[in-house]
């Protein structure tokens, strides 16, 4: 989503988070995670030499490989220096300690595969554990969505060279993703909001018609440290998501994925949702235009679609829900799209908490909310468009 880059850092630096509960919206609950972090402060600027802004998606690394650090977070940006969205070819990488440096500039000339459009790097990242980065890409030549175009999903090398590419029908527009990351095996969970939203002709500036063809598509992935990932199978588990384009937001569909904890993992608390008491992970995802988090039941599994899934939570302070991540004990933390807002869900779907994270523009924190991921210890990572910078809510 396109914001003003030049809006003042300290409208973030000195926010501290508000935690907001009420009984009449919030469920009680022990474990609140959101509680115990109060505190809003910047790690660092997400900008590059090149000047690409607009910070989207947020992946951990797990192990350490080549210029990969266990501890660090990546950062993929949509925006060049322009401002002009699905423009943005890089992805920085971010210390604890606030130290940048650049992991990938990525070519659209220099891709070892087919990437229809070009480079435009969104939400849709994830680190394997053997070391493989795999990026989404929604290119656009002018920043608008009529010229938009399906894009893929870029692997990187631990050094941050594109070694392949992902794309074909299935792959329209990869615009947010998550990983279930075995030793050889790993699964891509892959939303796509492409699937009839760009009409040749559409009136410019104004948002487009609604139409309910965004997917969830899981790929089956082979993997070790010493080959390139190949895909074993590509299955839609998700359809029927309203999706339209935007000219603020390029284009709005079904956008943050997580995953459960497995039941094999965790404690069995953890990991049951109303849906059942399935060992497989269930997969949430944002379903933005509805104001709703959905749930995919047998997300590992199932060899057909779920349709838009089942309901985990509607309205209440969703606001056009984005970013997904899973913190501990199995509670979900959802930012917003419509305001600056982050919301703690548990499995069985009550709301307990929100907490303010950025309250810059009109309407407050609007737009300035995309990726995030929780670190235990440590509280909630994320990026904020509105300042170009990664922080930290503790």
């Amino acid at each position: 989503m396109s914001r003003n880059s030049v809006i003042p850092l300290c409208l973030v630096l000195a926010l501290f988070a508000v935690l907001v509960t009420s009984s009449s919206t919030f469920a009680a609950d022990n474990d609140n995670i959101l509680k115990n972090l109060h505190k809003v402060s910047t790690i660092a600027s997400t900008v590059p030499s090149n000047g690409d802004i607009n910070p989207y998606g947020v992946a951990r690394v797990s192990h350490s490989s080549g210029n990969l650090t266990e501890g660090h977070v990546l950062v993929s940006n949509f925006n060049n220096s322009s401002n002009f969205q699905g423009t943005g070819t890089t992805i920085v990488d971010v210390a604890p300690n606030g130290a940048v440096s650049l992991f990938a500039e990525i070519s659209a000339a220099e891709l070892p595969g087919s990437c229809p459009g070009g480079v435009g790097l969104t939400t849709a990242l994830a680190v394997l554990r053997s070391g493989w980065v795999i990026v989404g890409s929604l290119p656009t030549t002018d920043g608008t969505s009529a010229t938009a175009q399906a894009g893929c999903l870029i692997v990187l090398d631990n050094t941050g060279k594109p070694v392949e590419t992902f794309f074909g029908s299935l792959i329209n527009g990869p615009w947010d993703m998550t990983a279930f990351d075995g030793e050889d095996q790993a699964s891509l969970f892959v939303t796509n909001v492409l699937n009839g939203t760009v009409v040749p002709g559409a009136p410019a500036g104004v948002p487009g018609v609604v139409v309910r063809q965004g997917t969830v598509v899981r790929i089956n992935l082979r993997v070790s440290e010493h080959t390139m990932p190949w895909i074993e199978s590509m299955t839609v588990i998700g359809s029927g998501f309203s999706e339209r384009t935007d000219p603020a937001a390029l284009v709005i569909g079904p956008t943050g994925v997580a995953l459960s904890p497995s039941c094999a993992d965790s404690d069995p608390g953890d990991c049951v949702t109303k849906f059942g008491e399935s060992d497989e992970p269930v997969l949430y995802v944002a379903d933005t235009l509805n104001n709703r988090i959905a749930v995919i039941t047998d997300a590992l599994k199932r060899s057909n679609s779920a349709g838009t899934g089942k309901t985990l939570t509607i309205g209440g302070s969703l606001n056009g829900p984005l970013g997904l991540t899973v913190a501990e004990g199995g509670h979900l933390l959802s930012v917003n799209s419509g305001d600056g807002f982050i919301t703690e869900i548990t499995q069985q779907g009550a709301q307990i908490a929100k907490t303010l994270l950025d309250n810059s523009g009109t309407p407050p924190g609007a737009g300035a909310l995309f990726g995030l991921i929780y670190e235990q210890g440590r509280g909630v990572v994320f990026v904020d468009d509105a300042t170009n910078t990664l922080n930290l809510l503790q």
